[in-house]
């Protein structure tokens, strides 16, 4: 099968999927309803097109760098009648970078990964308050969906991984197969319509794979003697931060 592998990164993320009236939620992992949105708009498609296509892909999530939640509320007034209307809380996640994959047929997924690089539609990280600031596309492999999550190199902030140990595990979420002997969770964030006069969506099996362990080239030391320019190191890592 082809999988097609993206960044999502940027200051604030939100994947909610069971927000509702003056509360908005979000998980700390991506939604596979958040992400084949995503690819909609990239793909140019409104809101009342069919994604039936997109609904039958496999989703899986490799969490790079766990973010931060994050609280924020809205105010409003009516101009009119000059009434406040209710406080809106809104959750976010910051500073996470997450590996998502979809697989698939080849011919799908190689037109989404050309209008993932060249979209029709701003792309949005689950909510409109929240653009994507960073190149989306990673790559397009021929592998399993879970092989090609855990294959991928590692692809956390520099600041992140110079607090990080030697080793890193990192979560890994995918779609469930049936009879799936792992952890698995149900979710409500397969979509239907995106319609705003009927948004529906259906439910699925997420199963929570073994980590991957991957090695932290920040934490690695050089050999005694190897002639390291220590002045040149620390400038460097200045200069990232």
């Amino acid at each position: 099968m082809t999988v097609l592998l993206l960044r999502l990164a940027g200051p604030m993320q939100a994947w909610g999927d069971a927000s509702r009236f003056s509360r908005r939620d979000t998980r700390m992992v991506p939604s596979k309803s958040g992400v084949l949105g995503l690819l909609a708009a990239a793909d140019g498609r409104r809101r009342t097109d069919p994604i039936e296509d997109l609904a039958r892909l496999r989703f899986g999530v490799r969490v790079d760098q766990p973010g931060r939640l994050q609280r924020d509320f809205q105010t409003a007034i009516n101009w009119e009648t000059t009434h406040s209307m209710p406080l809106s809380y809104r959750y976010y996640v910051a500073d996470a970078v997450y590996v998502a994959g979809i697989e698939g047929d080849r011919a799908l997924l190689e037109a989404l990964a050309r209008r993932v690089r060249e979209p029709r539609f701003p792309l949005y990280l689950g909510r409109r308050s929240c653009p994507v600031t960073e190149p989306v596309f990673l790559a397009l492999v021929e592998a399993e969906l879970e092989q090609s999550l855990r294959e991928h190199p590692w692809q956390a902030s520099s600041w992140y991984r110079r607090r990080q140990g030697a080793e890193v595990r990192l979560e890994l979420y995918v779609d469930a197969d049936p009879g799936d002997a792992r952890p698995v969770e149900t979710r409500r964030d397969v979509p239907i319509s995106y319609s705003p006069e009927r948004r529906e969506y259906g439910w699925r099996e997420v199963a929570q794979a073994e980590p991957v362990v991957a090695t932290n080239p920040a934490r690695t030391v050089a050999p005694v003697g190897a002639g390291t320019d220590w002045l040149a190191a620390t400038k460097a890592a200045a200069e990232e931060a």
